[in-house]
């Protein structure tokens, strides 16, 4: 009889415990779904919000590659012309005798370019250059007589930087100058006054060429350049420019 009554106490102490031990298993396993339906909506959100950012970067690339479309549209306008002329004026410092000083040159310049291709071309050029040097005191009356010196030259020119307002080619020319320094010495000579003789010598000229397009056919030049002569079997180096307009016209 005790031994019965030993076992239905258990039995009462045991099943609340149970129930409760029941309770918390049944709690614990409801609550991984919950913070799973809390993730999704959050994880719906980031997903518009890729998309958005990649539709930007799709508009900004859209934008840049017609920008560079209408560059490459707006350079083919300007350099695709089959010849450019272009007239100039122009500035050197020359070297009229062995022992006398500098004098400056001002010059008339016209060239003449045909182009293969929108970067190389070949150019005519012809110029003239006037001065008067300063052969100091002497015998004679004549202290600056007038000189000139003309020279037609030939050679490549090349743009190696193009856009569509402005570009910069280099051009090496080379040819034949005509020296005329005895015309004003009153009949002395050049020898006498230390200039070089008449007569015809090499010529030659290198220059960095700078160019504003005020249209696609006509735009602004500007040459610095060195030009090399051969007057009296010695070489003349004279830095100088020239300035002026260039006008285009033909297609390629």
């Amino acid at each position: 009889m005790s031994s019965f009554r030993r076992v239905a106490l258990a039995l009462a102490l045991g099943l609340p415990a149970a129930h409760v031990c029941f309770a918390q298993a049944t709690g614990s396993s409801s609550n991984p779904p919950a913070s799973s339906s809390q993730e999704g909506p959050q994880a719906d959100q980031n997903q518009p919000a890729a998309a958005q950012n990649q539709g930007t970067m799709s508009v900004q690339a859209r934008i840049r590659a017609r920008r560079e479309q209408r560059r490459l549209q707006a350079i083919k306008e300007v350099y695709s012309h089959l010849y450019e002329a272009n007239v100039a004026m122009g500035y050197l410092r020359f070297l009229p005798g062995p022992n006398l000083q500098r004098v400056t040159y001002y010059a008339w310049d016209a060239s003449f370019t045909r182009f293969y291709s929108q970067r190389l071309g070949a150019t005519i050029d012809g110029r003239g250059y006037y001065g008067s040097p300063f052969v100091g005191l002497n015998f004679s009356s004549v202290t600056k007589p007038a000189i000139s010196t003309y020279a037609v030259m030939g050679g490549p020119t090349y743009r190696f930087y193009m856009q569509p307002r402005f570009s910069i080619s280099g051009r090496v020319l080379g040819g034949y100058a005509l020296g005329n320094f005895s015309s004003d010495t009153n009949g002395f000579g050049s020898k006498a006054l230390g200039l070089y003789s008449d007569g015809g010598a090499f010529a030659a000229s290198a220059a960095v060429t700078g160019e504003y397009n005020l249209s696609p056919a006509i735009g602004l030049r500007l040459s610095p350049e060195y030009f090399f002569t051969g007057f009296g079997s010695t070489v003349q180096y004279s830095p100088g420019f020239t300035a002026g307009f260039v006008f285009r016209f033909g297609k390629q």
